[in-house]
């Protein structure tokens, strides 16, 4: 009896022993976590390298991560019931989580606004309504700044800035996600801007910036370049109505999905073309760094105003553009708590 029952034993520990034997090395390696890596969320990379998506190409899964760091964007059909749908990924990439877990200023809390302390390398007389007497100074910059001392910058008086993500419908700026970042780790209040390419549809350009520029609740609003662009292959002029009509239906987007009405930027020769009593219902940036804009763009308000190209500052090699909020700095903490 003793050695039946000994015997039935080691028989089944050997038929377990068989089970275990038969799991492949396909099946083990399944329930561990995944060591791989991209190079959108691989720690301590570089900027995302200069990349040209032409329309037709297929997008290879690593090439659309690296590029759509924010996250996959919806389809344009369904943009009406997506306002409050976050296009972040539920696996953030690392830079995004940094973002994620930084404390959030306060509603109501002010941070210091520097005074300016830049020079211009072609300084211009404005007259009694020069960019001095403004409160409020801040910057725009994109990939020819280069690598920017970000809490230098803002100590010289660089209370904001825009910060150049997306071009047409297929280009990232190489330096947009490293700029987006340490701008907001120094303390600047900073919004990503888009160059416009005309000869693109509206929407696709909506969705290209939508899936590169993350939903920060203290990001400034999102905003249009809307300029000529001499040095582009598309040379064709629209009616002024097809110009409103795209950067209407690109704002509309945009303002869905962020919750913020986007700035529109232009330039005198553009905006005396196309958009002069146009879009009042949209903030302007203005370009004139010969005059005052109210000499350049008559009867029309304006939120910013970019008053030279050729600034100078610590913490940027070269030059940067320099531009000024419209109001003191009481009016600039309101109107932050009313873009929060």
């Amino acid at each position: 009896m003793r050695l039946s029952v000994l015997t039935a034993i080691l028989l089944g520990c050997a038929c377990l022993a068989g089970c275990a034997s038969s799991a492949t090395p396909e099946t083990v390696l399944a329930v561990k976590p995944s060591r791989e890596t991209t190079s959108s969320v691989a720690k301590g990379g570089g900027p995302v390298p200069e990349v040209a998506v032409g329309e037709g190409q297929v997008r290879t899964e690593g090439a659309q991560e690296m590029l759509a760091w924010a996250g996959p964007v919806p389809d344009s059909h369904v943009f009406e019931t997506v306002t409050k749908q976050s296009a972040v990924p539920s696996e953030r990439p690392a830079d995004a989580a940094t973002m994620a877990e930084m404390p959030t200023q306060r509603l109501g809390k002010r941070s210091r606004v520097y005074s300016q302390q830049f020079r211009d390398a072609h300084p211009i007389n404005f007259g009694k309504r020069a960019p001095k007497h403004y409160q409020v100074h801040g910057v725009d910059v994109s990939r020819w700044q280069g690598d920017i001392d970000w809490m230098k910058l803002r100590t010289q008086g660089a209370n904001f800035a825009f910060i150049k993500a997306t071009d047409g419908g297929d280009h990232l700026d190489p330096m947009f996600q490293k700029n987006w970042r340490r701008a907001k780790e120094a303390g600047i209040k900073r919004g990503a801007y888009h160059f416009f390419y005309w000869c693109r549809v509206a929407s696709s350009q909506a969705e290209w910036f939508i899936r590169n520029v993350p939903r920060d609740p203290d990001a400034l609003p999102p905003v249009i370049d809307a300029e000529y662009n001499g040095d582009s292959a598309c040379k064709k002029r629209l009616s002024r109505e097809k110009y409103v009509e795209k950067i209407r239906v690109f704002a509309e987007m945009l303002e869905r999905h962020y919750g913020k009405r986007p700035i529109i930027y232009t330039a005198p020769d553009f905006y005396e073309d196309n958009l002069s009593g146009e879009l009042k219902e949209y903030p302007f940036w203005l370009r004139s760094v010969a005059a005052h804009p109210s000499k350049r763009y008559p009867n029309r308000r304006w939120l910013f105003w970019q008053y030279s190209g050729s600034g100078l500052s610590h913490g940027v090699e070269g030059r940067i553009d320099l531009n000024v909020f419209s109001g003191s700095v009481n009016d600039w903490h309101n109107w932050l708590n009313g873009q929060s």
